[in-house]
């Protein structure tokens, strides 16, 4: 049995020491999320609802509508019996509510803005860069115009190949019409030379 002990004693402090050492997190694996507190929500879609009500409170609707609830919250708290009224006169609840709306209105609208800024300075961002391209691409194809000019210049165009041809036809016009004018002159100087001349000179 001792030298089964002495056995395990020396197997035991590794695999002791490797389950008593803190596991470090493993980098190929994702964190587990983290317990919180306070309730999660998500900034983009308070962001889009800030949006709309903005837009809501920006239209001509929303003016009716609070005009119309107001004349009847007045009209209701003067000409009702007296144990029906909720907001006497000075109308102090109303006054209440208007401020509660205007001061929720003012952060929701600023918050708003601040979305559309965002979404403007990317666009803006966005613009730079096509216009980038296409000046970049404006200036190449404004390259190759000029090369495919200078290219242009040195290739015989078909004005150019007709007024040349012109003026051949015109060349061998002219010389043909100079041997009409002289049709003897080639018999002559034939008859003249003595014959088996032309052998000698071959």
């Amino acid at each position: 049995m001792a030298p089964e002990r002495e056995g395990m004693r020396e197997r035991t402090p590794v695999g002791a020491t490797a389950a008593g050492r803190p596991r470090a997190p493993r980098l190929d694996q994702p964190r587990p999320p983290r317990r919180r507190l306070l309730p999660e929500w998500d900034p983009d879609a308070f962001g889009r609802l800030s949006e709309r009500i903005a837009r809501f409170l920006g239209t001509g609707r929303f003016i009716v509508w609070m005009t119309v609830v107001i004349i009847l919250w007045v009209v209701w708290n003067v000409s009702v019996p007296s144990e029906l009224r909720f907001d006497e006169y000075p109308f102090i609840f109303l006054t209440l509510a208007l401020s509660l709306q205007a001061s929720y209105a003012a952060p929701l609208i600023l918050l708003a803005q601040n979305r559309q800024d965002d979404r403007d300075r990317v666009n803006l961002e966005q613009d730079r860069k096509q216009n980038e391209r296409s000046i970049a691409d404006t200036e190449y194809l404004t390259r190759e115009v000029a090369a495919l000019r200078i290219g242009l210049g040195e290739v015989a165009t078909r004005d150019w190949i007709r007024s040349e041809l012109q003026d051949l036809l015109k060349e061998l016009e002219e010389r043909q019409d100079g041997h009409r004018d002289h049709p003897g002159a080639f018999p002559a100087m034939r008859a003249q030379r003595p014959p088996g001349r032309d052998t000698d000179d071959h």
